[in-house]
């Protein structure tokens, strides 16, 4: 594998999942060691033995998982390990506040992370790589948790930093980000450098056949399968905010019946992953009803919930998805261990493995899981295929409902069409779908219903055949409430006019904003 950078640009890398991206960015920051080959910066070989020689040589890496500690604040995580720049008190809380202001991060040196949602937690990690005061940042899929309008403005960060003689290789599978921000783009594919190419000159589709030598994939869902019977109610439920201030959800009403798809819209950290979390029994519901089915559920512990049929693909597959350091035919029993077809032995109480080992092959085979064995550890996996186990979990089960938040981040463009595919399939078998996203061409293409989440409240409902992109910004930025000018919401060209959405995206696409 090859890879030249020009200092002061923007280099994307980009391949399909497991093709090597996140190895190669492993390699130049000192975590993993290369077997052959060379590593110069400004002509200068180099031997990155670990990280800290990496950050010796200027070299900052943002992971695609956050490596932060939840029960630190902002402060404590960004010095953890440079306590020689800055100290650990006025000094360095300055430092912070500085780098927040000067590249419009919004972060308060004091905050708890574990009070932070996932937007925040990213920005946070930019933080820390720009504190240590790097010359080249590695950014590994940094917009997988951003809406829109926060694309644009970490866009336009990145090119201030290369304006100031910083390098940014950037590593991502949303095409047209890669289009609109790099100066130069290299495709790998199985651990091998393919194609260099300038974004001048190379579309979305052309990209997408180098990468995994198909065309891009569509979101889009065809004829309804909407059907009469409701299986998730959510009634005038509310969450009251533990700390004090404004609720977290406030009086949310939502019906999702049996073959339909209903998305949630919102910036992040309006409610979304507090709505999931009473769902799921994580949090009880401060007032209000949650009926799967007829049967209410509000006061059901996590185990029961699952047990009754409803599905659950978490925003954080690593914090709330996986065990990492467990082989894949445990992973797959996960949230799943009480049903008979894993249990064996007296009374029924203890695991069987070979049953579990059964499922976990068939996983493999019919969700296209790229793995050496079932029994390497899910930790080794590169996100899309872990992201893959995950669903095959989940829809292997046949459950009544499904919640999936975020089901395709940090995925390529094959493994997000199969995801769609089965997403579709089980959609057409009378699943009912909560799908949270901030994929907004996601939402659009696979939603019969889209709902506006802001401040805890479902503000607007839209039918995704009709919705502009600025009717649906407006509403997620509170600007049709305020009389303000809606925030752009650059789904496709900006240069043309406002138009539903629901036709296939153009294939030469160089000057889009979006973040889809």
């Amino acid at each position: 594998m090859e890879l030249t950078v020009d200092k002061g640009t923007i280099h994307a890398v980009v391949g399909e999942n497991g093709a090597g991206k996140s190895t190669l960015m492993k390699i130049l920051y000192g975590v993993q060691q290369p077997d052959e080959g060379t590593i110069s910066i400004e002509g200068r070989e180099l031997k990155l033995r670990t990280p800290s020689d990496a950050i010796g040589a200027g070299i900052g890496m943002v992971f695609q998982h956050f490596q932060l500690a939840d029960n630190f604040t902002v402060l404590e995580n960004v010095v953890l390990g440079a306590e020689a720049l800055h100290g650990i008190g006025d000094a360095a809380r300055r430092k912070i506040r500085e780098l927040s202001d000067a590249y419009g991060l919004g972060i308060h040196p004091d905050a708890l992370v574990a009070d932070l949602g996932v937007g925040a937690r990213q920005r946070i990690e930019i933080l820390k790589v720009l504190y240590r005061g790097a010359k080249i940042i590695i950014l590994d899929e940094p917009t997988a948790v951003l809406v829109p309008q926060e694309v644009t403005e970490l866009f336009d960060n990145l090119r201030g930093l290369t304006s100031e003689g910083l390098t940014v290789i950037f590593i991502s599978h949303k095409l047209d980000e890669v289009l609109q921000v790099a100066d130069a783009i290299t495709v790998i594919r199985r651990g091998t450098t393919v194609a260099e190419v300038d974004p001048k000159g190379v579309t979305a589709r052309q990209l997408a056949e180098l990468m995994v030598g198909s065309e891009l994939p569509s979101p889009q869902t065809e004829e309804s399968t909407v059907m009469d019977t409701p299986v998730l109610t959510i009634e005038d439920t509310s969450l009251d905010n533990p700390f004090g201030g404004p609720r977290l959800l406030d009086d949310v009403n939502l019906t999702i019946h049996s073959g339909e798809i209903v998305g949630i819209a919102g910036v992040e950290g309006n409610g979304q992953a507090e709505l999931v979390e009473v769902i799921m029994g994580m949090r009880e519901p401060s007032s209000g009803r949650i009926l799967l089915g007829d049967v209410d559920t509000s006061d059901w512990q996590t185990r029961e919930i699952r047990e009754a049929g409803i599905g659950y693909i978490p925003e954080d597959r690593h914090r709330h998805g996986l065990l990492l350091e467990a082989p894949l035919w445990e992973n797959v029993i996960l949230g799943h261990q009480t049903e008979r077809t894993y249990l064996s032995g007296p009374g029924g109480w203890l695991i069987d493995a070979s049953a579990a080992k059964k499922e976990t092959e068939e996983i493999v085979e019919q969700y296209d899981v790229r793995t050496p064995s079932i029994n390497v550890t899910s930790g080794s996996l590169s996100g899309g295929n872990q992201q893959k186990l995950i669903i095959g979990r989940e829809m292997r089960r046949s459950p009544r409902v499904l919640v999936a938040a975020h089901p395709t981040r940090g995925v390529d463009v094959g493994a997000q069409a199969a995801i769609w595919d089965h997403i579709r399939d089980a959609r057409r078998q009378g699943l009912g779908v909560l799908l949270i996203s901030a994929d907004l061409e996601e939402l659009v293409g696979l939603s019969d219903n889209i709902k506006v989440i802001l401040r805890g409240r479902l503000v607007a409902e839209f039918d995704p055949d009709t919705v502009t992109r600025e009717q649906l910004g407006a509403a997620m930025t509170g600007a049709d409430r305020t009389g303000e000018s809606p925030a752009e919401m650059p789904i496709s060209n900006p240069a043309e006019p406002a138009a539903p959405w629901g036709t296939s995206a153009p294939e030469q696409n160089t000057s889009k904003e979006n973040g889809q």
